[in-house]
């Protein structure tokens, strides 16, 4: 899964946030920058920022309001407007030129942590790789945070402040189901956490260490360690695990859920 999903983010990366027809629902924002287009209106087509009050100043229409419109709905304002006594069935398209207005954090297990500027409509995918990829150490799944409160220009971690917390597994997106690949809204936070281990030590195939999936069985863990050995007994299992700072051993059923750092012990069967 890591390096066909590492590869993706690569392509993403190196090819940067492509403009699409979705651009026109991006919500335009204060300090943006718009470029309008009137048809055969050179004098009526131009560069205008908006301002911190969200309006812009436009030839004959004076201040007009973009902030919390869609792109689209400010070319509409723009036709509407033009219409209304200055031109006859005015041809208006509008683009965002500059992207300053809306961001994103994406933080934990990735290669460059820091805040983004979102380019029109953002994909997971396209933050990922906006940060460089994920690390060699990032679990996968990743957590969305939606700030229920007044963004306060800093990231949302797990545990702190209010945020509504989606999680989505990067291992979905890989396996086809793009609609997890879901979209970024300014101020969220996407945090990558560190993958979560265990262990299955004697009689199995591959002992070792591995990555934890969430709700994995004992039964799961151990075949990912290639299974039980012709020595092994599936009745003999044990699971060693660390609590309040103190080892606990105890007998594991193959349903039992594994918990990270757990270390999963196939005894030999008797003979």
């Amino acid at each position: 899964m890591r390096a066909a999903l590492i590869l993706i983010l690569a392509l993403l990366s190196a090819q940067g946030t492509v403009p699409t027809k979705q651009d026109l629902n991006y919500v335009v924002g204060p300090s943006d920058v718009l470029r309008v287009t009137v048809f055969g209106e050179p004098q009526l087509s131009g560069v205008f920022r908006v301002e911190n009050d969200g309006q812009f100043s436009y030839p004959f229409l004076g201040r007009l309001k973009a902030s919390g419109l869609t792109v689209a709905a400010v070319a509409n304002a723009l036709k509407m407007g033009l219409a209304g006594g200055y031109l006859r069935d005015p041809q208006v398209t509008v683009d965002v030129e500059q992207f300053r207005s809306q961001s994103v954090f994406v933080m934990g297990e990735v290669r460059t942590p820091g805040k983004y500027v979102l380019s029109g409509s953002v994909t997971l995918l396209d933050a990922l790789a906006q940060a460089g990829s994920i690390g060699p150490s990032a679990g996968a799944e990743v957590l969305i945070l939606h700030p229920t409160t007044s963004l306060s220009g800093a990231p949302t971690l797990p545990g702190q402040g209010d945020a509504e917390v989606e999680r989505v597994n990067l291992r979905e997106i890989e396996d086809g189901k793009l609609s997890r690949n879901v979209t970024i809204r300014d101020g969220d936070t996407i945090f990558v956490p560190k993958v979560d281990r265990f262990f299955v030590i004697g009689m199995v195939r591959n002992a070792g260490s591995y990555a934890l999936e969430r709700n994995m069985t004992v039964l799961q863990a151990i075949s990912t360690a290639g299974g039980i050995s012709e020595r092994g007994s599936n009745r003999r299992l044990r699971i060693v695990r660390i609590i309040d700072h103190k080892r606990k051993e105890f007998d594991a059923k193959p349903t039992d859920i594994v918990q990270p750092g757990d270390t999963i012990v196939v005894r030999q069967r008797l003979l």
